[in-house]
């Protein structure tokens, strides 16, 4: 799993893991080295803020199987299976309309509402998975299709190892300028969740070096704009927050599959070193046992040192991307958040 890096937590239970009820160490204690890395052992409790759901939830421990790690092929194939039974749950809670298509030459998946009310208004959504793996093209999609009574356009961008950085970028891209051609970019919001956030900050640079106009708003929901450096949160957190093996990040760039050979400091695949000034409003999301609070949350900082309307919501106690998990109270609160900000976006 370590090596899928960004893909969405719920991923987590389709990959090689399984319950652990074992009572952990009960005390507390910390050394911290001559070099500042602190070795802790502390007790934290489950916050008293979450919903009895949350609650329930957060009572499930996770540990690896031994033996041999899954393949990508057994990766894809076990995220795929998730995806489509998760996308199913939120459809009946979200009921909306699904259609496979091609845009700009890229294929999508095309999410639509069951009564239209806005026509002239496009979600496009670039979603998670590590950039290797499709986890949220539909469950990503769905909620606002459905909230916002507006058509949602989900990239199914070419993937790494096999293609790495530009190809995303370019996918995404592709079909925004083909959007263009229907679509106001005033009308146009573009938005991902974990690798999709990432993704979604990246493809605003990118348009902004190619002088296209920047759409209405974006949505970077649990992500990082830097992948040369591991965040502080990535030290202490697992895709499932405290639960599971908690491995230590390394000194190498961040989902190495999807930078290959590039500078991991392009300005482009790292948008904290490119120049945000003029960057449209964004939504930045997180949770306080989230691995990429870290690099939300620093991003978020970099696009108000550029003077760029970016507002942030930490969501307490929650892992990686939880909003996944239709039937969390927090969930549906989360939805309400993207929904409101993406409509304030498109209806100036």
């Amino acid at each position: 799993m370590k090596r899928l890096g960004f893909a969405l937590m719920l991923v987590v239970s389709v990959v090689g893991v399984k319950a652990q009820t074992d009572a952990g160490p009960q005390r507390n204690s910390s050394v911290v080295d001559a070099d500042g890395t602190a070795h802790v052992m502390r007790v934290v409790p489950i916050p008293g803020t979450l919903s009895d759901q949350a609650k329930a939830s957060m009572r499930h421990a996770y540990v690896h199987h031994p033996g041999p790690p899954s393949t990508l092929a057994q990766d894809r194939a076990g995220v795929d299976k998730w995806q489509a039974g998760a996308a199913e749950a939120s459809r009946k809670m979200f009921p909306v309309n699904l259609a496979d298509g091609v845009v700009g030459g890229v294929p999508v998946k095309d999410v639509t509402p069951l009564v239209m009310e806005h026509k002239d208004w496009v979600l496009m959504c670039v979603h998670g998975g590590g950039f290797q793996v499709d986890s949220g093209s539909l469950t990503e999609s769905i909620p606002m299709a459905n909230l916002l009574k507006a058509r949602v356009v989900s990239v199914l961008y070419r993937m790494a190892p096999e293609h790495p950085y530009p190809a995303a970028v370019d996918d995404a891209v592709a079909v925004y300028k083909e959007l263009l051609k229907t679509y106001k970019p005033r009308h146009i919001v573009v938005y991902g969740t974990s690798a999709g956030a990432m993704l979604t900050a990246e493809v605003a640079v990118r348009l902004k070096q190619l002088g296209l106009p920047e759409p209405a708003g974006l949505g970077i929901f649990s992500g990082t704009g830097d992948v040369s450096v591991a965040g502080d949160s990535e030290a202490m957190y697992s895709l499932r927050g405290l639960s599971g093996e908690l491995e230590m990040p390394t000194d190498k760039p961040q989902v190495g599959g999807y930078v290959g050979t590039h500078d991991p400091k392009d300005p482009v695949l790292s948008p904290v070193y490119s120049d945000l000034h003029g960057m449209p409003p964004a939504l930045f999301i997180t949770s306080t046992r989230d691995l990429l609070l870290s690099g939300t949350t620093i991003l978020h900082r970099a696009y108000l040192k550029a003077g760029v309307d970016a507002r942030l919501v930490v969501f307490e106690g929650l892992p990686h991307t939880f909003w996944n998990d239709v039937s969390l109270p927090e969930t549906i609160e989360t939805y309400g958040y993207m929904a409101q900000f993406f409509r304030e976006q498109l209806g100036k």
